[in-house]
C-alpha cells in the first residue's frame, strides 16, 4: 500500500543554515530600528490622512475604544473630518493600554487590572472630560505601575521563546502547531536576536516599543529573506508560546478592578467593560459602570444577547437613575495603519475610528430599536455623565 500523500502544512521546513546563525547582522539591526521607528514617513502620512474609504451618510461618531499609538491627534483629526464629512454630532475618546491621552479636552485610557473575586485580568475603559491632572496623581502613578508591569510581559515572552528553564513551554507550544524542531530553532534565534538588539538600543527605544507584537513584527520584517511559508509558521508557533505566556502571567501586581474604578470615580470618569465575551464573568461582578461594550471586532459573537441583558439590567433597576448604556468598540490601532503594506494584518488594518457595522445590521438593530438604544442617545447620555 502506498504511503498517504503528505499534507503541505505537514511537510518538513527547509530552512537555510544560514537562518539559523544567532550572530545579529547588519540587515538584523536594520529591520529592528525599521520596526521601532515612531516617526511617520510623507507617504505614512498621507495614509493616515487619506482613509481609502469615507462614511458620508455616518452622521453620529462615537469613538471610545481606541488606540492612537504614536500617530499625532492632528493627524487623526484630519483622518476623522474625511472619514465623516456629513457629522453632526461626536464622541471622540481615545483610550491608550495604560496610558492616559488627550483629544479636544477628553481624555481616556484602558487600562489591565485583575478581578479577584474570578482570578481574571480584565480590561476597564475611563472616560474623563476635563481631567484635573494635579488631582490625578494616583492614578497617573498606578497607569504607569501597570503599564511597566504589563511591558514586562514582553521579556516573559521572549525567554519563553528562548531559555533553557522555559523548554516545556516550548514543547507544549511545538505541540499544539505541530511545529518541527528546526522551526522552533529559528523562531528561538530571531527572539534571542531582539533581546539583544533591545540590550543595545535600550536607551533610545520609546516605551511604547515593549509589547509583545514586536516578536510578530520582527518576524514580518524577514518575509522578504526567508519567505512567507517559514514566517507564517514561525508566526503560528510564536503565537502559541505568547498564549500560554499569557495564561501563567502572574496577576498579582496588577490593580484590582475595584481599586481603579474606585480611584477612577473619585476623579469624575465615566467607566466602560469592554470585550465582554472574553470577560465573561466580569458582568456577573455588577461593577460600578457606565455601560458595557456589546460589539468589537474581537467580540462580535452574542451581541444581541449582550442588547438584552443590558435592557434586562435597566429594567429592573439595578444602577438607579444611571442606566447601563450599550456602546460598541472599533478597538483600531492606529500603528497598524503604518507597516509597510505585505506586513499588515488585514483584519486589523480595516479597522476605522468610530466605525462600528454593527449598528446598522438589521438584526441588531432591531434589538436596539426594541430597547430604546441608539447611538444618538448615548452620545448625549454619556457626555453629559462626563461633563456633569
Amino acid at each position: 500500500m502506498p504511503d498517504s500523500p503528505i499534507q503541505p502544512e505537514a511537510r518538513c521546513l527547509e530552512i537555510d543554515p544560514a537562518a539559523l546563525d544567532p550572530a545579529v547582522g547588519e540587515e538584523d539591526e536594520s529591520d529592528f530600528l525599521r520596526i521601532n521607528d515612531v516617526s511617520l514617513s510623507p507617504e505614512q502620512i498621507e495614509r493616515i490622512v487619506s482613509p481609502v474609504r469615507a462614511y458620508p451618510r455616518q452622521e453620529y461618531v462615537l469613538a471610545v475604544h481606541w488606540h492612537p499609538e504614536h500617530v499625532p491627534m492632528e493627524l487623526l483629526k484630519k483622518r476623522i473630518d474625511t472619514l465623516y464629512p456629513n457629522r453632526v454630532d461626536e464622541l471622540i475618546v481615545p483610550t491608550q493600554h495604560n496610558v492616559l491621552m488627550d483629544y479636544d479636552g477628553f481624555q481616556g485610557v484602558e487600562v489591565d487590572c485583575y478581578s479577584s473575586g474570578f482570578n481574571r485580568k480584565v480590561q476597564l475603559l475611563l472616560h474623563f472630560h476635563g481631567l484635573d491632572m494635579e488631582r490625578a496623581d494616583v492614578l497617573k502613578s498606578m497607569l504607569r505601575h501597570t503599564h511597566r508591569y504589563r511591558a514586562s510581559q514582553l521579556f516573559e515572552y521572549l525567554d519563553a521563546l528562548v531559555e533553557p528553564a522555559f523548554e516545556d513551554r516550548r514543547q507544549r507550544a511545538a505541540g499544539r502547531t505541530n511545529a518541527e524542531e528546526e522551526l522552533v530553532a529559528f523562531v528561538r534565534v530571531q527572539a534571542a536576536k531582539i533581546k539583544s538588539l533591545i540590550l543595545a538600543h535600550e536607551a533610545e527605544l520609546p516605551d511604547d516599543v515593549y509589547k509583545n507584537k514586536l516578536v510578530r513584527n520582527f518576524l514580518d520584517a524577514k518575509r522578504a529573506r526567508y519567505g512567507d511559508r517559514l514566517i507564517n509558521r514561525a508566526q503560528v508557533y510564536a503565537k502559541a508560546v505568547k498564549d500560554l505566556v499569557k495564561e501563567e502571567f502572574s496577576l498579582s501586581y496588577f490593580y484590582r478592578a475595584t481599586e481603579v474604578i474606585e480611584e477612577a470615580r473619585s476623579l469624575g470618569a465615566g467607566i466602560v467593560i469592554p470585550h465582554p465575551e472574553q470577560f465573561w464573568p466580569i458582568l456577573l461582578a455588577d461593577y460600578d459602570v457606565d455601560g458595557i461594550e456589546v460589539w468589537n471586532p474581537q467580540s462580535q459573537q452574542y451581541t444581541e444577547f449582550l442588547i438584552n441583558v443590558v435592557n434586562r439590567r435597566n429594567h429592573m433597576g439595578w444602577h438607579g437613575k444611571r442606566p447601563i448604556l450599550v456602546f460598541m468598540g472599533d478597538d483600531c490601532h492606529m500603528s497598524e495603519k503604518t507597516r509597510p503594506l505585505a506586513e499588515q494584518d488585514p483584519e486589523k488594518a480595516a479597522r476605522e475610528i468610530g466605525l462600528q457595522p454593527a449598528w446598522h445590521d438589521f438584526s441588531i438593530r432591531k434589538s436596539l430599536i426594541i430597547n430604546g438604544m441608539s447611538r444618538r442617545k448615548v452620545i448625549a447620555e454619556y457626555r453629559d455623565r462626563l461633563s456633569g
